[in-house]
């Protein structure tokens, strides 16, 4: 799997326009430009704001789960995420809603 690596200052979105926010550490772990960088060992994944509506009742999307493949780099020991690992949105009631959006990576780690 190839792709650039996720840090806390990437954009992310879920597929309907909430923001996603992962819970990084503050101390220790790797960063990027001063940005730690994101693993599958960082959650909760929360997503805000979603506006997201079924037949008139909120369905917003509040979690993300990623999948848990291997990106082959590795940072405290749990998978660094890129942007193109496998991720799905889920409402409260674990409906899935659809794939993440990276809006913005920084191109500055690239993992081949």
């Amino acid at each position: 799997m190839s792709g650039s690596l996720l840090d806390a200052s990437a954009v992310i979105g879920c597929p309907h326009g909430g923001r996603v926010s992962a819970a990084t550490t503050s101390t220790g772990g790797v960063r990027i430009a001063g940005a730690a960088v994101v693993t599958a060992a960082h959650a909760p994944v929360v997503v805000t704001g979603c506006p997201h509506t079924v037949d008139g009742v909120p369905t917003p999307c509040v979690s993300v789960r990623w999948a848990g493949d291997s990106t082959g780099v590795l940072v405290d020991g749990a998978p660094a995420l890129l942007d193109t690992s496998a991720a799905q949105c889920f409402t409260s009631a674990s409906v899935p809603q659809g794939p993440p959006v990276v809006q913005v990576a920084q191109r500055k780690v690239i993992v081949r």
